[in-house]
């Protein structure tokens, strides 16, 4: 996954992978494998990487050890991945113990409103992961045209649905025209 992320900033930036090699001083050939996922780079390569494709490191290393399945190709997730988009939080409340179940969580996040009643009770908290690819029926935390939301996750015939628990709350079906980011999976409540 960090390699497929690592190709589509560099296609983004129109830089060829000689042109990154280069930058980075990495041997193309490494690269290459790197991009195609079949060796990580190491933490410094990444930084160097980073550093090249103006990109935050912190963003690409949640996916270091992340795979993909054929499900989440389907569905196309590497392009539903913000590698280079950081959560704006505007209020920090305390610090919270992180559960010994949930040792990848990075940051501990305040249900605002019972739209996933009885799930998640409002005001309860709830352990993210960043950058995890969902799978159906994973719980997760998204931005949509701007707006930030807890969801259910669900794929039906190439289409994603973002589903509220509480049915006074619409579910979202996602739309090629919506600006949509997979921002983490809600690891546990």
């Amino acid at each position: 996954m960090i390699g497929d992320l690592i190709a589509k900033a560099r296609k983004e930036r129109n830089m060829t992978k000689t042109e990154l090699a280069r930058l980075t001083d990495i041997n193309i050939g490494h690269l290459t494998h790197i991009e195609k996922g079949e060796r990580n780079p190491s933490h410094k390569a990444l930084k160097n990487i980073c550093k090249a494709l103006n990109i935050p490191y912190q963003q690409l290393m949640y996916t270091y050890d992340k795979t993909v399945n054929e499900d989440q190709e389907n569905y196309d997730v590497i392009n539903h991945i913000s590698y280079n988009k950081l959560l704006a939080i505007d209020s920090i409340s305390a610090f919270i113990d992180c559960p010994p179940n949930v040792p990848s969580s990075a940051i501990a996040l305040r249900i605002p409103d019972d739209s996933m009643e009885p799930t998640f009770k409002k005001d309860s908290y709830v352990f993210v992961e960043f950058n995890t690819p969902l799978v159906n029926k994973d719980y997760g935390l998204f931005s949509i045209n701007g707006k930030v939301i807890i969801r259910k996750f669900s794929v039906r015939k190439d289409k994603i649905i973002l589903k509220a628990e509480n049915k006074d709350f619409d579910d979202i079906t996602i739309k090629n025209s919506d600006d949509f980011y997979m921002v983490g999976k809600i690891l546990s409540k």
